[in-house]
């Protein structure tokens, strides 16, 4: 599925805005995502560190939680993410390998493949989620 001028445009707004969320002390490195899913609506997350790095969250990783808990289930069709210190954008960023791995997970419950929009300073560089995670494990394997 492709999406339109407009729903790219409102999904890498959304990205930015949720990057001013970003709690990131210890790194400095803010991360902004916005999932776009089938029935138009948006869902954002930003970073989350802590004192104890493991326990850190991404912005993806958060956007997922969030939609999982409003009750989506598939139907994801695109992400957008982007970042930098302090909130800059000094280049294009991909979602980190846990990322990829958490979104295939929205993705396969609805059989889709959405395209991942990395967002630079003056770019941006467009994807599918399967080109980031070739042949992902997911919850097909476990049935």
């Amino acid at each position: 599925m492709t999406i339109s001028g407009t729903s790219r445009d409102a999904l890498i707004a959304a990205a930015r805005t949720a990057m001013d969320s970003a709690y990131a002390p210890y790194s400095g490195f803010h991360v902004g995502a916005a999932l776009l899913f089938e029935d138009g609506a948006i869902i954002t997350g930003a970073n989350v560190e802590n004192a104890s790095y493991g326990l850190s969250l991404c912005a993806e990783t958060v956007a997922c939680a969030i939609a999982a808990h409003a009750g989506r289930r598939g139907g994801l069709v695109a992400v957008a993410v982007l970042g930098g210190p302090a909130g800059r954008i000094d280049s294009a960023i991909t979602p980190c390998g846990r990322c990829r791995q958490v979104l295939h997970e929205i993705a396969a419950l609805g059989g889709t493949d959405p395209v991942v929009l990395c967002i630079g300073p003056k770019e941006v560089l467009e994807t599918r989620l399967s080109v980031l995670l070739p042949d992902a494990f997911g919850p097909t394997q476990l049935g």
